[in-house]
This record gives C-alpha cells, structure tokens and sequence, in this order.
C-alpha cells in the first residue's frame, strides 16, 4: 500500500504545474451549466495525454466526458464538474474540482491494472442547475461502480457535506396589459401576483422545519411604470432533508404560486429546471479512509458548529445509488464563503492550488486503499 500510494503522489507531483495551471485557465474562463465547451475540452485532453480512453459528449450531454484507465474488477469514478456561477464565475470552485479530479486520474492511471482498478474520471457538467449527475446516472454512467469521489473547495474543512434535497422550477404569470394610469381596471397584473406568492412563501416559513430552505428571484415583473405587467417570471428553488420531506414541501409552496393566480386572475404555469437533486448521503467506510488520507496529507478538520448546512449537490443523486464520498477542502478564506464573489478570488490562490493537489493525492491514495481492500476481501473468499 505504502508503495503504491507513494508512487501515485510522485506522478501528481510530476503533474503539478500543469494541474494548477489548468484549475487557473478554467478559473479564467468561467462557463455555464452545459455550456462547458473550453473546460470539458481540456479535462478531456490532459486525461488524453495522460493515457485514457476518452468520450466526448458522453451519455448525450455536449459537455460530459467520459475517460477511462485500467481493466481491473474495481470501477472507481472520479467526478470533475466545471460549470460556473451567472455574473461571479467560479465563485464554488469547479475549476478546483476538475483539476483535482484530473490529477487524481493521473496518480492511478500508471497503476491501475497492477491494483485491479478500471478508473474512470467523469467530466460532470451542470451541478450548479440542470443536474449533470443526475442525468448521467439514469442513463448508466455510474453502473457497475463500486465508488465514487469527489472534492469541493469551501471556507472550511468538511470531512463531509451536509447536503439537502432539492427541487427547482420557474414560475410564469399570464395576466393581460393596459394602461396604468388611464384604464388600471381593464388590467390583470401579472407583478402583483408574484407579490401575493412571495407574502404567502414568507408566512409559510413561519411552519417550516430549521433546514428547509424556500428562495428565488424574480427575473421579470414587467417593462414600464405605466403599463400593468401582463407577465411575470420567476426561478425558485426548495429544499429539505430529504426527497420524502422535499416533496409535501413544494407542494405547500406551489400552493403559495396558485394563490397569487387566484388573488389576482392570472394564469399559472410552472416548468421544472432539471431533474430534483437527492440528499446526500457519505457512505462512511469510504469516508473513513478519506479522512485518514487527507490527515497523512496534513489536513485537519476543525469542530465546526452544530448549524445547518443548505447547500445542495446533484452528487447526492449518485450517493442514493453507489459509496460516494464528497469531502470540502478547506481554503481558509474566511469570512468569504461560496457563492460570494471574495470565494470567487479565493479559488484562485495558493491554498486553491494546494486544494487541487491534496485532493487529488487524496482521492488516488482513497482509491488504492479501496482496491487493496477489494483485493484482500478476494483472497478470503478463495481461501474460505
């Protein structure tokens, strides 16, 4: 074991340079979700040159990338996502995730088939809305795996991550145009019922549970002072500990939607975005071994308070169906925290290059403990 990981952190060692350059340029050219074009592009290409087969537009998706290493009995899957933020580019770090994804892919690849391993390295597009992973998973990218990982920068260390469930739809109100002042009443004012919704969604808060979460914007509410909007739209979002409390919960804030509609006489209509995104769940063997490698690595992992964590992955999805792990690296970047444009900064610096290396060593020494793991299980089933 001790040999085998060695040898992984000497070939990302060798990578170095090219793995934080890579993290930097993706971090330079921030994209959105499916249209990844320039990341997915070069995460597919240092997978190339490092020996992988490797498939373009995977599972139907332009923007996902399947590479594969190794024909051995264990199929571990490292994820990369690369989508951006609207506005404050990779303000959670997906140009971290990709290059520790890609680099732990280099670690393993030399020695994949002496530990029986067939890595696979997933280029993930669209976590950030539109669920990637999700997708990916009911058309069979994750079949036969035995583990899967990834890494997430964050403010702090995070063995693991409280994910929530989470759906996400846009709203639109249908009401009819006239002039505001002059016939108001000839008027059916798509702006005010989004305004009763939103009353209805705060009231509502005060009967939910402490992690569920209700949130969205308003994205249009009508084009001059004068006119009553005749259209409203909107994007919200819902989540809860689960895919079983997530359910009743946006069924309880759809309702808010349809008493805007019948307050007012709009109409209503509401479109999911993606597929719903399941709570997260660490298996935790595999997490054990996560915490032991990234310890060695010289990690620590600080007592954190007893809050609730919003934050959703659509890695939750995969969790549901294969061992999964999804530790935060921390950037010690505080008060700056994801999602902020001072996080946005914070990917791009020397603790953000020492996240993509850590987590790359991390997760290749994780794979190997895995593989070895599988191998000794194989040997007392043939002695037994």
């Amino acid at each position: 074991m001790t040999t085998a990981k060695e040898a992984a952190a000497r070939h990302i060692r060798a990578g170095a340079d090219d793995l934080i350059a890579l993290s930097r340029r993706i971090h330079a050219h921030p994209e959105l979700a499916f249209e990844e074009h320039l990341a997915s592009r070069w995460v597919a290409d240092a997978l190339s040159d490092a020996g992988f087969e490797v498939r373009h537009g995977y599972c139907g998706l332009p923007t996902a990338v399947e590479a594969t290493v190794g024909t051995g009995p264990t199929h571990i899957a490292i994820c990369a996502e690369y989508d951006a933020l609207p506005d404050i580019g990779h303000a959670c770090g997906h140009n971290v995730i990709a290059a520790a994804a890609v680099g732990a892919g280099i670690g393993l690849a030399p020695l994949a088939d002496e530990l029986g391993l067939t890595v696979r390295v997933l280029g993930t597009p669209a976590e950030e809305g539109g669920g990637g992973k999700a997708l990916m998973l009911e058309r069979g990218a994750f079949d036969g795996v035995h583990a899967a990982m990834m890494v997430h920068p964050a403010a702090v260390e995070m063995a693991a991550m409280p994910g929530l469930a989470v759906t996400q739809f846009d709203v639109t109100y249908q009401g009819r145009a006239a002039h505001a002042g002059a016939y108001p009443e000839l008027g059916v004012n798509a702006a005010d019922a989004m305004t009763v919704a939103q009353v209805a969604i705060g009231l509502l808060r005060q009967q939910t549970t402490a992690s569920d979460r209700v949130h969205g914007i308003v994205t249009q509410a009508g084009s001059a002072a004068n006119i009553v909007p005749d259209v409203s739209r909107g994007r919200w979002i819902v989540r809860s500990d689960s895919l079983d409390a997530l359910r009743p919960l946006s069924e309880r804030v759809h309702r808010c939607f349809e008493a805007g509609a019948l307050a007012t006489g709009c109409e209503l209509s509401t479109t999911p975005v993606g597929p719903d995104y399941a709570d997260l769940r660490p298996d935790r063997d595999l997490l054990e071994l996560w915490v032991a490698n990234a310890t060695a690595l010289g990690r620590r992992f600080p007592e954190l308070p007893k809050s609730v964590v919003g934050a959703a992955t659509d890695m939750g999805n995969v969790s549901h169906a294969v061992p999964t792990i999804h530790p935060m690296l921390g950037l010690d970047c505080g008060p700056a925290v994801n999602h902020q444009p001072e996080f946005t900064a914070a990917c791009r610096t020397p603790a953000a290059d020492r996240a993509v290396l850590d987590g790359a060593t991390g997760m290749a020494w994780t794979a190997i403990d895995v593989a070895l793991a599988a191998d000794r299980h194989s040997d007392k089933a043939h002695t037994g």
